[in-house]
């Protein structure tokens, strides 16, 4: 009887990700994202894929630190040979620096426009290409009625969808399965050696539908995330390992 209702569960649980945009099938456990225990955050311990997910930032540092995580990610959505989308108002992406990110510059189709209104409908119109694992966007706004159009757009798709904003007034209220602030942090020395370290950002998950927000000290180290031992207090009781 209970196995019984633990699947009743389960089943209701998936059903009710997918009415609200969510998709939860055992294709997304064969995609490891290298998140590590910031998968505790979200709804089944998965980043949620075919869904679109809305980064904010105000200087160009932490733009810069958005891409480069963002890359991060979009890295493993394209290693079965797929590419993505990256669209713009403004050519800021040096496509060679990428590489240390694990993505071969050629995966990536770049599109610029200057008009905003056009930038919107190239996003939407790039969510609905069934062929792409990612579409990565750079728009000043985002509102519900724009924002909805697009996570109508990757439900039925399952593209997954970055918007990285910036120059906002105010977050807004918004249709994105997620919002996340990526801000630069000190860079982490290898080896105690002098000079440049590795890659450091300070990683926080502002609101992510059924899920738990939480933030963290991410390092990339040798094209790997790796986790600091500290986290948001909310997972220090429930999760004591970092994976």
């Amino acid at each position: 009887m209970t196995a019984t209702k633990a699947n009743i569960i389960s089943q209701l649980r998936k059903e009710i990700f997918s009415l609200q945009g969510l998709q939860s099938s055992s294709a997304q456990t064969d995609i490891d994202l290298g998140l590590g225990a910031i998968n505790y955050a979200f709804p089944g311990s998965i980043f949620p894929l075919s869904a679109v997910h809305e980064f904010i930032g105000t200087c160009a540092e932490d733009l810069a630190a958005t891409s480069a995580f963002i890359s991060c990610l979009v890295s493993s959505l394209i290693k079965n040979g797929s590419v993505a989308v990256w669209i713009s108002s403004s050519a800021t992406i040096f496509p060679p620096a990428l590489k240390p990110l694990g993505i071969s510059p050629d995966k990536i189709i770049f599109i610029h426009s200057k008009s905003q209104k056009e930038v919107l409908w190239i996003i939407e119109e790039a969510l609905k290409c069934e062929g792409l694992a990612a579409v990565i966007a750079e728009v000043k706004e985002l509102g519900f009625t724009e924002s909805r159009r697009l996570q109508l757009a990757v439900e039925k798709s399952h593209v997954t969808g970055f918007v990285i904003r910036s120059g906002f007034s105010k977050p807004g209220i918004n249709a994105c399965v997620s919002r996340w602030r990526i801000t630069a942090h000190p860079s982490v020395a290898g080896d105690d050696l002098p000079g440049i370290g590795f890659p450091a950002w300070k990683i926080e998950l502002l609101k992510i539908r059924n899920g738990k927000p939480g933030n963290w000290n991410v390092s990339l180290i040798n094209g790997r995330l790796q986790i600091a031992p500290t986290v948001s207090v909310r997972f220090e009781n429930e999760h004591r390992k970092i994976g």
